[in-house]
């Protein structure tokens, strides 16, 4: 190792602070600033300082080394794109307000780049065009724009970030699956490597789409998104998508079917009123919800006690947009009352239900007319269209693979991959020509990382009440060499053959040569978090120094002529 970096913390930037906003939610928000790692200019848009910069180096390096082992290549994408790409590919209107958009002096559209499916379809469109060139597997790592309608949690969620975005283009699904494996399996080292801890989870595609794709979650309570596990196998997902199966429900053997009735059930407000004066558990009170997707009304059925997964209604359905139906529309299309639906005699909707009632029995529900519920209703007594998984999972329920009850952990989605299929490619009209000479659309794949999301996903797994504690391959330096007493000859004079000794050797080191108090320089170094302390101070008349490991606070008095060899073993 030769070539070593050193900076002077006296000649760099990096404004420790004691205060923090109170605004600031997040651990990683916090030490963010109190690092001296972030400034916010403005609500989810930061400046990053000098450390944060080289952590970002460090990341970077280490997602461009793990690419470069699956074959793709770097390429840099424009920011600034079209609006005639985004209105192709229908994202125009479907991302909504979260996609930022621009005009130019000429009154020309473009969109501020989220994500670049529309701009690397056109970069390849009649580049790539023949299957001989394919596979093709490109990345960028680049800013991103994203109108949060509230940014928080510092790096978490903001308007501006720095992403990873890969895309592949190829001409059958098993080579798009592949690939797929590949990018997981590079993730997976990346995140290694990152030393996070995380679980890949089945997951849904929102507005990227396509219909395979797995999120890479780094565990943390600061996550805004529930991932459903079990510790008796691998399984894993997004509580969006966790499928519930119907071995979590059963029919109790020997029941007594009793003869359906009508019973008045005045001002009864809440489904849990309902069931108290109809003198059944809420599961055995049927709720019935008024929707309204892509123009058609459903009546969903479902247990008292059981939550509707919109995403799943939605992939039941074949639907993109879904709403609540109004009071009026209840009354006037559908033939019922707000608060007393149900199944019979509903009229102009689909009825669907949700797993879960066909093991219902002599179980209440609305009679579409206002004041009154039906009781000791049965499967068998009602029409209905079809039946599908439809409500979120619970703690307890058994896991799809049937390995065991299910168990909630938060996470920081960190990663995705994205198996697209030809969505991009037909609606962007983009081919190759196959070996018969036929015009084909390509299949694609695409691949994100949250870079700078990274940084605080680190940070939430690796502090203590003192500071960051960095991994380290993502340190912004990998010694810190702290001079006590500047004004000290001794131990200036073995600081400087030590900055001289490390960076000679190849090492990275932030030489803290300012004009403060002992105490300040300790708490900053801490604080700072970098994994290898060397401290000169007391001794350095006798050679001595002290080598503390940020991670375990281990100190250990060493000999001027050893600390390499023990920075070479810590490095090893």
């Amino acid at each position: 190792m030769r070539g070593g970096i050193v900076v002077r913390q006296s000649k760099t930037f990096i404004p420790t602070t004691r205060e923090v906003p109170s605004s600031a939610e997040a651990i990683s928000h916090k030490l963010l600033i109190k690092a001296g790692m972030v400034k916010q200019v403005s609500a989810g848009v930061y400046t990053y300082l000098p450390l944060a910069t080289r952590v970002i180096q460090k990341i970077e390096k280490v997602i461009r080394e793990e690419h470069s082992k699956i074959g793709a290549a770097e390429l840099l994408m424009p920011i600034l794109q079209s609006d005639e790409y985004w209105k192709k590919s229908g994202r125009w209107d479907k991302m909504g307000e979260e996609l930022i958009r621009v005009t130019d002096r000429k009154k020309a559209g473009y969109a501020l780049s989220p994500t670049a499916e529309e701009i690397v379809s056109q970069t390849v469109n009649n580049m790539v065009t023949s299957y001989k060139q394919l596979p093709m597997n490109l990345y960028q790592i680049q800013t991103k724009f994203r109108d949060e309608i509230r940014p928080r949690l510092g790096l978490l969620r903001c308007k501006e970030f720095i992403m990873k975005d890969a895309y592949s283009f190829h001409d059958s699904p098993e080579s798009l699956r592949e690939t797929y494996k590949d990018y997981y399996q590079a993730y997976s080292s990346i995140f290694d490597r990152f030393e996070l801890k995380y679980r890949a989870v089945q997951a849904d595609s929102g507005n990227i789409g396509g219909s395979y794709t797995h999120e890479f979650q780094a565990l943390a309570e600061v996550g805004e998104d529930t991932i459903v596990y079990t510790e008796e196998s691998d399984y894993s997902a997004n509580i969006e998508t966790a499928a519930v199966v119907e071995q979590n429900y059963t029919m109790p053997t020997g029941f007594e079917k009793k003869e359906r009735s009508l019973l008045e059930t005045p001002d009864q407000q809440s489904i849990d009123d309902v069931a108290a004066f109809c003198g059944v558990e809420v599961n055995r009170a049927m709720k019935a919800l008024a929707l309204k997707a892509d123009g058609e009304f459903y009546l969903v059925l479902m247990r008292g006690n059981d939550q509707l997964n919109d995403i799943k209604f939605m992939k039941a359905t074949g639907t993109s947009e879904v709403e609540m139906a109004t009071e009026q529309e209840i009354e006037e299309v559908m033939g019922s009352v707000a608060g007393y639906m149900g199944p019979f005699g509903i009229k102009n909707c689909k009825v669907i239900g949700d797993n879960a009632i066909k093991y219902m029995y002599n179980h209440s529900c609305g009679a579409n007319k206002k004041g009154f519920h039906y009781i000791n209703v049965n499967p068998g007594d009602y029409e209905i269209d079809a039946h599908y998984d439809l409500r979120m999972i619970e703690e307890g329920d058994l896991a799809e693979d049937l390995s065991g009850p299910v168990k909630f952990a938060k996470g920081i989605e960190v990663g995705q991959v994205f198996e697209l299929g030809k969505g991009y490619s037909e609606a962007m009209d983009v081919t190759y020509l196959d070996a018969n000479g036929r015009a084909n659309h390509f299949y694609m794949g695409c691949y994100g990382i949250g870079v700078t999301r990274c940084i605080s996903a680190i940070i939430e797994q690796h502090n203590d009440e003192k500071g960051i504690i960095w991994p380290k391959e993502v340190a912004p330096y990998q010694v810190h060499l702290v001079c006590v007493d500047v004004k000290k000859e001794d131990q200036v004079k073995l600081s400087d053959e030590l900055y001289a000794q490390l960076t000679a050797a190849g090492y990275e080191v932030l030489y803290d040569d300012r004009a403060e108090r002992a105490g300040v320089k300790f708490n900053d170094a801490d604080l700072i978090g970098i994994p290898l302390q060397v401290v000169v101070g007391k001794k350095a008349g006798e050679g001595i120094v002290e080598v503390k490991e940020r991670q375990t606070l281990e100190k250990v008095d060493t000999q001027v002529v050893d600390v390499l060899a023990k920075v070479e073993a810590f490095y090893k």
